[in-house]
């Protein structure tokens, strides 16, 4: 018995097209929910929300926020130091807040949920 596959490599090249433009809407629903968030969640005094956000004092930072396809970050000069910290003048250090680590952490649950259901269609 002899069985003879046609159009298998053309089947493949689709299902492959099909695969990376699904898992790259994902990943771009994904990056615009953090974005989002970096809007809604303002706040300030320091204590980032769990589901986090963008802290606020002149609101600079917040609007530095930016999304373009796959990406997401912030422009603001000084972003770096809110979040991971830094050293002022006198000496003291100031922790760092890490509210786009804390963005992220909180969109990782819904970016393997929204991963497992594209799978399923």
């Amino acid at each position: 018995m002899n069985i003879e596959w046609h159009g298998v490599e053309t089947l493949s090249k689709k299902l492959l097209e099909k695969s990376e433009a699904d898992f790259a809407e994902v990943g771009r629903k994904n990056i615009r929910d953090i974005y989002s968030r970096s809007q809604k969640n303002a706040y300030s005094g320091g204590n980032v929300p769990a589901e986090g956000g963008t802290p606020v004092d002149t609101n600079e930072l917040r609007m530095s926020a930016k999304y373009r396809d796959d990406e997401m970050g912030y422009s603001a000069p000084y972003a770096p130091h809110v979040e991971y910290g830094h050293v002022t003048r006198s000496g003291n250090f100031v922790p760092g807040q890490y509210y786009l680590k804390k963005s992220v952490d909180a969109q990782r649950e819904i970016y393997k949920q929204d991963l497992k259901t594209k799978l399923k269609e």
